[in-house]
């Protein structure tokens, strides 16, 4: 998750940009907008579908799985470690004409974007996490807000069936026709699920300490699922355990789908399937 950092004093330098862009047409009430309202502006405007910006790819995926098809991407996804990206004056006026902004709580510069959006765009916050269920509760939660319950229902039936044939191939790769034991960081607890394995410990998100260290290689794990975007490199030196990376986020195309198969992918591999 640290891809979810922008420097906050460009967003600073950026908030005049987007009170020019916002039009003296704006009400002067910092309030966001209601969930109706925001709806009965984009009708207004003639779109059939609201105008979403989020602040990553993940809340993307988030808000297309919810049937949202109208979507702006704040950091790019190429952008691998986001401090290093400067929001363009483009990205700020794209969430002064949002009907909607996604983010998520533990992103730094979360109050700035808040805002940006003025007093059109509804705010949703978002829980970002790839567990099955909680992706399900927030695909459900964001299709409330945009009126697209029946294209979420579609997504949730199609993800349904690719998550339960993903984690079957996965218990088929069990070495021995064991569930593997494994650490994992806080933030890829999912993909240990996925797989059906055994979580036997937990890290992060800070570097091991010398006392965990001791303390999680003493119970052998033989996978150390590792968070690709905060990796603090090998977790449990010596200790035998095969270091997995695990991607959170997923691409331009704003799919979730292959980031569960990705993972997927490299647990096989990890457990010595092909």
């Amino acid at each position: 998750m640290a891809r979810t950092r922008v420097r906050i004093s460009s967003l600073l330098a950026l908030s005049t940009a987007l009170a020019l862009t916002a039009g003296c047409g704006n009400s002067t009430d910092p309030k966001p907008a209601t969930d109706s309202s925001a709806r009965a502006g984009a009708a207004a405007a003639g779109k059939d579908k609201p105008a979403v910006v989020v602040t990553t790819t993940w809340e993307g995926a988030f808000a297309k799985a919810a049937g949202a098809e109208d979507i702006k991407v704040i950091v790019p996804q190429s952008v691998h470690h986001a401090p290093d990206y400067d929001p363009k004056p483009s990205d700020l006026a794209a969430v002064a004409k949002a009907d909607f902004v996604l983010y998520a709580p533990f992103e730094p510069y979360a109050a700035k974007i808040k805002e940006a959006a003025g007093s059109k765009a509804k705010l949703v916050e978002v829980n970002l996490d790839n567990d099955p269920d909680k992706v399900k509760a927030e695909v459900d939660k964001l299709a409330g807000v945009f009126g697209t319950q029946d294209a979420a229902t579609k997504w949730k039936t199609g993800f349904d069936a690719e998550y339960g044939t993903l984690n079957k191939e996965l218990q088929a790769a069990w070495p021995g026709g064991k569930s593997p034991s494994v650490v994992a960081q806080v933030f890829t607890g999912w993909a240990a699920k996925l797989a059906g394995a055994t979580t036997v410990g937990t890290y992060g998100p800070e570097a091991v300490t010398p006392a965990q260290l001791a303390e999680l290689s003493a119970k052998k794990p033989s996978l150390v699922l590792d968070n690709a975007h905060m990796s603090t490199g090998t977790v449990l030196p010596d200790s035998g355990a095969k270091q997995v990376k695990i991607v959170n986020y997923p691409g331009e195309d704003l799919d979730l789908l292959p980031v569960y198969r990705t993972a997927a992918g490299e647990l096989k591999k990890a457990m010595g399937g092909s």
